[in-house]
């Protein structure tokens, strides 16, 4: 996902934009208010007391990590790149096969509400849940501006809102209506956004898909033979290599992003946390089937919307345009339909920052009031139903002001390298100690501590030091050059080091915890203890 230029999408209309982007706003606030009047322990507002089926919440995870970079970047990824851009669809959902195999059932019979409960439960409490909460909200921080960034460019290619202060003001708009939504409706309000939004995104992008065959007599083909003469009649779009094939590091670089997506959603707090808003086991599987269905049948649906932009719209058009690739999408939708379905689009993509950064924050909020708060500063003495949430929603409202100041801020950098590293770090620092903890009777927590912690410094030095803040034309800094490591991801260097720093910390302490975690394998397989499981 690249910095959206200023300037509007010529002859799409803001204020149809504005209006139905509105609505959307209008009917979310009501479902919010109204799933708010039950919101009242602990229980109901890290997990919405545990009420939501494997469907819903399955399609509420969908809409939780499809965001905006994957509707207008993948998109304008495929339009401009052809093959390679294809490549991150793959990873993207390949990457949730892992986290249905792994870690959704298991975690959800293990913990009550975050990562800490997991790896709490057979170490040492108050240094492990520090370590888990530093990792949670390092994510969150990381994928939570990018998304609060890319609002700002979003508002001028869309809207036709330029300027410092009009983005500014979007910005805050966004990051208001968020912590509202958190605010109010805890993790049953924000659920039902998400799921409203997933319903409005695959609806949308469904229309367009149809819309797009239907051109080519419902003949992929057709499509593809277009798109690729309209890219000059060769087969670079069709081939590999368009994107990542310039040399031995571009392609190295492309291995390490593919590690990083395939093992980050695993990893990813906000996607975790969804695991614990079902009642059973049973519905974990289901929420993560369904998460699959939903989210394969969405980068379907982006290979048709990619190279039907490329046809339709030219490679060309695309990248001069306001905000270059990321208005492929947009494009299509005024070459199809006109302002009206411009307008709709317009609104998919706001409602999918609005539905991202609010289960963001919600995680957010319940990692620093429930692992921080309550069990490291309190030491688990604290009632649960009425000073953590009060603890939680205060942390809300300020990592909302913190996403709002940095939104601003980093509204004209390049954000890509946020997204990535929110993955790394994912992959790096929360994915080795999860699948230690759940399978590995000897990890201990030096083991725990030196994989988080060891993980996410290692990817943050790797970062800065990449060609993702320095020495490249579309680095963060463009006039600097510091830049020692030459991938723009880490993955490939962080993940196996974060993997290995586990083991020597494990060995090299004398705890030994093999009797916990027999009582952690019976649980994490059978899911006993589980549903009666309190907050302390």
């Amino acid at each position: 996902m690249s910095t959206l230029a200023q300037g509007s999408v010529e002859g799409g209309n803001p204020l149809v934009n504005i209006g139905i982007f509105g609505a959307f706003v209008v009917v979310t606030l009501v479902i919010v208010f109204r799933a708010s009047r039950n919101t009242k322990t602990a229980s109901d507002y890290y997990a919405a007391g545990r009420s939501f089926s494997g469907p819903q919440n399955g399609t509420a995870i969908a809409g939780d990590y499809l965001s905006a970079a994957s509707f207008l970047g993948i998109a304008g990824a495929i339009a401009v790149y052809g093959y390679d851009g294809f490549l991150y669809s793959i990873g993207f959902l390949v990457a949730w096969l892992v986290a249905l195999l792994l870690v959704a059932e298991l975690l959800r019979n293990t913990g009550k509400f975050t990562m800490g409960d997991v790896l709490a439960f057979r170490m040492r409490q108050r240094p492990v849940r520090a370590a888990a909460a530093t990792s949670t909200l390092a994510v969150s921080f990381f994928y939570l501006l990018a998304q609060m960034a890319g609002a700002g460019g979003l508002v001028s290619l869309l809207l036709g809102v330029e300027g410092d202060v009009g983005q500014g003001v979007v910005i805050a708009v966004v990051g208001i209506v968020m912590i509202i939504y958190v605010l109010v409706g805890g993790m049953k309000g924000t659920t039902w956004v998400q799921i409203i939004k997933a319903g409005l995104l695959i609806a949308g992008t469904a229309v367009m898909t149809v819309w797009v065959l239907g051109k080519y007599g419902l003949n992929l083909s057709e499509l593809l033979g277009s798109a690729s003469q309209a890219a000059g009649g060769g087969d670079a779009l069709l081939n590999p290599g368009e994107q990542y094939g310039e040399s031995g590091t571009t392609q190295l670089d492309f291995l390490s992003l593919g590690i990083a997506l395939v093992l980050g959603t695993a990893g990813l707090p906000h996607v975790l946390m969804r695991f614990y808003t079902v009642p059973t086991s049973k519905e974990a599987r289901r929420s993560v089937v369904w998460a699959i269905a939903w989210i394969g049948l969405f980068y379907l649906f982006t290979l048709v919307l990619g190279y039907g932009a490329a046809a339709l719209v030219g490679t060309d058009t695309i990248t001069n345009a306001p905000g270059g690739e990321n208005a492929a999408a947009p494009l299509l939708a005024l070459e199809l339909g006109g302002p009206v379905l411009l307008g709709f689009i317009a609104a998919v993509a706001f409602a999918t920052i609005l539905a991202v950064v609010a289960g963001l924050t919600i995680t957010a909020s319940a990692s620093f009031a429930h692992d921080v708060y309550a069990n490291v500063i309190k030491k688990g003495k604290v009632d649960s139903k009425t000073t953590e949430v009060k603890v939680a929603r205060i942390t809300a409202c300020v990592i909302g002001a913190v996403a709002i100041v940095g939104g601003i801020l980093a509204k004209d950098q390049n954000v890509a390298f946020l997204v990535a590293l929110a993955f790394a770090v994912a992959a790096s620092a929360n994915l080795p100690t999860i699948l230690y903890s759940l399978f590995w009777k000897r990890f201990n927590t030096r083991g725990a501590l030196w994989s988080i912690y060891g993980g996410l410094t290692t990817t943050l030095v790797l970062i800065v030091f990449s060609p993702a803040v320095s020495g490249s034309d579309d680095a963060m800094i463009p006039g600097a050059d510091f830049a020692w490591f030459p991938l723009s991801n880490p993955g490939i260097v962080s993940i196996p080091l974060s993997f290995l720093l586990g083991i020597i910390g494990t060995m090299t302490s004398k705890e030994h915890l093999e009797g916990k975690h027999k009582e952690m394998e019976v649980r994490s397989l059978t899911g006993a203890g589980a549903e009666k499981a309190t907050v302390h």
